[in-house]
């Protein structure tokens, strides 16, 4: 329970932070605070389900908005790779569609996309009938944010119009959404569609938990979209090194003999 107290004050920090971050001219946040509320969700869930109410259909809703959540946040993670590729590999593309109705559009759409695959499955088959389904929906972004971080890696010497400091920014923001599913949602992945898996008690417990460690991961998907970022982390890093650098060279003796 302590672990989710935690996470809740930082997530709901920084969602505030981030909607004061929107500007007319820069719709990349707005897939963000998306993102954001989405975890927002599935915090609230958790919180729910570690009081453990009594009811019973009381704790069924709330694992389903739970899912629902996990599912949007995933289109919403889809949403800012295929915008930071398209900075680079369709410049024009993407300056010439960024607009604020445009994705409020796609927004509305990862919002039913859920909807539309999860309730019937809800009221049509048992949750256990849809282990595989669930496991075929988040393994399909998987080799998107492959594509996109490839893509826009090869992309980078054609793109002349984009600052270094915004391609470094870019590239940082697509390996960390790399990063955060590889490590937090493929176990998950693997545990879905490998029958295997599922009857191993230890790999069931760990690979969920790693789950429930997305809506705090997505705080640093943030931070690494803002601008500046990136450059002062190098920069500390280079900063660290020098000083490392100093410290292990020895020192002449300037004594006389």
């Amino acid at each position: 329970m302590s672990s989710a107290q935690n996470m809740f004050p930082t997530a709901v920090f920084t969602l505030t932070t981030v909607f004061l971050q929107v500007r007319n001219d820069h719709t990349a946040p707005i897939f963000i605070i998306n993102l954001l509320i989405s975890d927002f969700l599935q915090l609230c869930c958790m919180i729910v389900e570690v009081v453990q109410p009594e009811d019973l259909i009381i704790t069924e809703i709330f694992l389903f908005i739970y899912i629902f959540g996990l599912m949007a946040s995933v289109g919403f993670m889809v949403c800012v790779a295929l915008e930071r590729y398209l900075v680079i590999a369709w410049p024009l593309c993407y300056h010439f569609r960024r607009t604020i109705k445009a994705s409020i559009v796609v927004c509305v759409v990862v919002w039913t996309l859920p909807l539309l695959i999860f309730l019937p499955m809800v009221f049509l088959v048992d949750l256990v009938d849809m282990l595989i389904p669930f496991g075929v929906f988040f393994l399909l972004p998987f080799p998107l944010f492959i594509f996109f971080l490839g893509g826009t890696v090869k992309a980078l010497s054609a793109a002349i119009s984009v600052p270094l400091n915004e391609k470094r920014r870019i590239v940082a923001v697509l390996i960390l959404v790399l990063l955060i599913y590889t490590l937090l949602f493929l176990p998950s992945i693997i545990w879905f569609l490998v029958e295997e898996v599922q009857c191993n008690d230890a790999l069931d417990v760990v690979s969920f938990m790693f789950v429930r460690f997305s809506p705090l991961a997505d705080v640093f998907l943030y931070v690494f979209s803002r601008k500046g970022a990136v450059d002062k982390l190098l920069a500390s890093l280079c900063r660290c090194r020098m000083d490392s650098d100093d410290s292990n060279r020895p020192t002449p003796d300037v004594s006389g003999s």
